[in-house]
């Protein structure tokens, strides 16, 4: 019994070079990617704009900006409240702009560990 194997499917060495090759260029695409993705900069504001911090695309705090009117001595569970919240958004915003930036290279497609 002969299987009915598609044309384009399991065609040859030809066409498993061209699969490797395709492979190639999304890995070098997504390095590429992923190098500006950590150059980039962003700036989340929370409590009303009380607090705004700066982080990079890899994650890293690079400033926090703290307006003087949010700075109570006897309300430091608030600021604190603002803070954590902002950090937690400039990471998200991070996670979903990276998230979405290698969806359009992968097209979607679940590459465990590339990124």
């Amino acid at each position: 019994m002969r299987a009915n194997i598609p044309k384009g499917m399991g065609g040859g060495p030809s066409n498993m070079q061209a699969m490797i090759r395709q492979a190639q260029k999304m890995q070098e695409d997504m390095e590429q990617k992923q190098a500006e993705l950590d150059e980039r900069e962003y700036e989340v504001k929370a409590g009303g704009g009380v607090v705004a911090v700066k982080i990079n695309g890899k994650k890293e705090i690079l400033s926090i900006d703290i307006q003087p009117e949010i700075v109570d001595p006897d309300d430091v569970e608030t600021l604190s409240d603002i803070l954590v919240a902002a950090v937690n958004e400039a990471i998200k915003r991070v996670e979903t702009t990276n998230s979405e930036e290698m969806s359009k290279i992968t097209g979607g497609m679940g590459m465990p560990g590339m990124f």
